[in-house]
């Protein structure tokens, strides 16, 4: 069938007209046959058992029921009245009920001929009654297009009140099969079908449409859902192969002498296995004359920044400049004191931009970058300016990149001629099944080990009846000479209630931890950003003993003498945000502690949270329950939000299907790369109407 039928406007199909297209369109998306085809019902009604009255048991299942009506009645009540038919088949009887529409049904109802019916049963006054049945002559039921199981389509408010009920799309459903006599164009090749033994794409549509069993209707879904997530796949890699190609990045040939200066002499420690096979995989990319992108994941205090400077170390060597962008000051201003203590041993320059950063500084900066006076420049947003010049800016390396927009990373991209390589950090780990998805066109580096030395965190979940002995324990804790955290959520909606439970708690605190013996900082936003940093200093310091705080802390703040991380409220907070708190205690050599409070009032997903804390410390592992939880949706934040509009596969429950996806996406790439080879002329000529049609997934990352 010719394809550019199915990109029709839906105005055209007979039962449409503009008005319903409009209301489609607006409501679900829908222009054209072609999205008509593609909106997949979410569940079906089981249409093929036929039920007896005696057979009908209390439950909330819709049932079909092959009967007469033998009597009708109106019965008065205390609002209007409602009619009642006698429904009878040879093991009993049964009544319908209407309380709306009564004079069409009096006037149209046959009584004494063979009748389907379909709906919910209730059971009231010892006999079953089904409040507005679908009914259908027994005779035309037969007659019928045999739709055994009924697909219930996605709707929502204004669909039914514009009278676009169920069955309006079925109808229009009918008609589209019926305009296209149900003959479809094969989108997958010959080896692939045969290999995963599919369905053809014509019989997947008819039978995820109207399905004529349960084993059919699973077969489609398979295969749709297959074929939804090799395309998005293909394009992944197809983007990846392309970038390689055509991206031209400056090589990085040599490995000079500073690298190894500050490997051999100033290295604080040793790199564990998975930091040197990480730096092995960049240096590999940075070798190859095409553009690096990578993202590099690392669970909290697994050592990606020292990774990163081994980076810059080598962009620097080969004559380039480098900058690393941060979400925040605070952790802006944290990179750059690290970094600026390990590399002024061996006289590299850096310096550090934020918006807090004052003009006379911002001058110099900005005169050094151009000149290359200034190797190394650490900064927040304040970096994409347009002033912002370099002489050449061969490395970008980009802290938590779910906080900016892909807009932001396309302007570091136009600093100079070629792009600069890109390295993506982040310490929230994303599952391997999303970062397929969503980072399939990047390259991914993982460390999944920590440093040597390093404790698991020791957590618990403890109820607030036990405060008493939680605070003996923070006593014993800070007389061995350990610091603490007490964190307490934070929810934009409700600042006043959580600046209220932040001061309560704070009283309760410096009552039982009274000066002179304690000394407390406290940090929430409300307090102006030299105030915070103040505190902040005091604490890294160890002027005080205890941090109160809102979430603030919850990106960055390194204190190796923390060991005790209290979080209340725990329920409140979602499980990455939990992890990423828990991240800033076992820093240092001694054990530390995570206790999670919480009232005795916990819903089942809390406390799915909470157990899941309390027995695993693997980011990776905590992920994949969040995932599960939430939905991708979410785990990305709201820029992201939108990234994959999947018809039919779901990418957590669909986990199978994507890496059997990505396996065939890549052999056939592998094999035929510009897909010129006959038997992938499908593929070839479907991937070209999804790029055309749809501008599909090309916002992904």
């Amino acid at each position: 069938m010719d394809p550019n039928f199915l990109q029709t406007p839906i105005t055209y199909l007979k039962g449409v007209g503009p008005n319903r297209a409009e209301t489609l369109e607006g409501e679900l998306g829908i222009r054209t046959y072609q999205d008509l085809l593609n909106l997949f019902p979410n569940r079906y009604l089981d249409k093929t058992q036929y039920y007896k009255v005696s057979q009908l048991q209390r439950s909330s299942a819709d049932v079909q029921v092959v009967g007469k009506v033998i009597n009708i009645k109106t019965i008065e009540q205390k609002k209007g009245k409602r009619l009642v038919a006698t429904f009878v088949d040879d093991t009993g009887k049964m009544e319908l009920v209407w309380f709306r529409g009564q004079k069409w049904i009096r006037e149209n109802l046959k009584l004494n001929i063979p009748y389907v019916i379909f709906g919910k049963c209730n059971w009231y006054n010892g006999v079953f009654s089904m409040p507005h049945p679908e009914m259908e002559l027994l005779a035309d039921h037969q007659k019928g297009l045999k739709i055994a199981m009924q697909p219930i389509y996605p709707s929502t408010e204004k669909l039914s009140a514009k009278g676009i009920t169920n069955r309006a799309i079925s109808k229009m459903m009918q008609q589209l099969f019926l305009d296209t006599k149900g003959n479809f164009s094969e989108t997958l090749t010959e080896a692939i079908l045969q290999d995963l033994k599919l369905l053809p794409k014509s019989e997947s549509l008819l039978n995820i449409h109207f399905p004529k069993s349960q084993e059919l209707l699973a077969k489609a879904q398979f295969r749709l859902k297959f074929e939804e997530l090799f395309y998005i796949q293909l394009q992944l890699i197809t983007k990846k192969i392309i970038r390689k190609q055509k991206i031209k990045g400056f090589p990085f040939d040599q490995v000079g002498e500073r690298f190894n200066e500050f490997y051999e002499e100033h290295l604080p420690f040793e790199l564990t296995g998975a930091q040197k096979r990480v730096i092995k995989e960049i240096r590999h990319d940075l070798g190859s004359n095409a553009q690096m992108n990578r993202l590099l994941q690392g669970d909290v205090g697994s050592g990606k920044t020292i990774v990163a400077v081994m980076c810059m170390l080598l962009a620097i060597d080969n004559g380039y400049q480098a900058c690393l962008m941060a979400p925040t000051e605070i952790l802006a201003n944290q990179h750059y004191a690290g970094i600026k203590a390990l590399l002024d041993k061996i006289g590299i320059s850096c310096a550090i931009l934020t918006g807090s950063v004052k003009k006379s500084a911002r001058k110099i900066i900005h005169e050094q970058l151009e000149t290359g006076e200034l190797h190394i420049l650490i900064g927040t947003h304040a970096l994409l300016e347009d002033k912002v010049q370099y002489k050449n800016l061969g490395l970008a390396i980009i802290d938590e990149q779910h906080r900016f927009g892909v807009a932001q990373r396309s302007k570091l991209w136009h600093k100079n001629e070629y792009p600069p390589h890109i390295l993506v950090m982040t310490a929230t780990p994303i599952p391997r099944t999303l970062a397929m998805s969503l980072y399939g066109d990047l390259d991914i580096s993982i460390i999944d080990e920590l440093p040597p030395g390093r404790k698991p965190i020791k957590t618990v979940h403890r109820f607030d009846a036990n405060r008493l002995k939680v605070f003996r324990f923070i006593r014993d804790e800070i007389n061995k000479g350990r610091q603490v955290y007490i964190v307490y959520p934070l929810i934009q909606e409700s600042e006043a209630l959580d600046y209220k439970d932040l001061m309560d708690g704070f009283e309760s605190i410096a009552r039982d931890f009274p000066l002179p013996d304690y000394q407390i900082s406290i940090v929430h936003g409300k307090m102006k950003p030299a105030d915070k940093d103040y505190e902040m200093e005091r604490f890294v310091k160890g002027e005080t003993q205890i941090m109160v705080a809102t979430t603030v802390i919850e990106v960055g703040v390194n204190v190796p003498n923390a060991s005790v991380m209290i979080i209340e409220s725990a329920e409140r907070f979602g499980l990455s945000q939990l992890h990423q708190l828990r991240g800033r205690v076992g820093r240092g050599a001694d054990q530390s502690f995570c206790i999670l409070m919480t009232g005795h009032k916990l819903s089942a997903e809390a406390k799915t949270r909470l157990e899941t804390m309390v027995s695993s410390n693997d980011g990776f592992e905590i992920a994949e329950v969040d995932l599960r939880l939430r939905g991708p949706g979410d785990i990305m934040g709201t820029q992201q939000s939108g990234v994959l509009n999947l018809k039919i596969a779901d990418i957590i429950k669909d986990n199978d299907i994507l890496k059997s996806a990505r396996y065939y996406a890549l052999q056939l790439l592998k094999s035929d790369p510009t897909l010129e080879k006959p038997d992938n002329s499908v593929v070839r000529f479907t991937y070209a109407q999804l790029a055309k049609y749809r501008n599909i997934w090309n916002y992904i990352s």
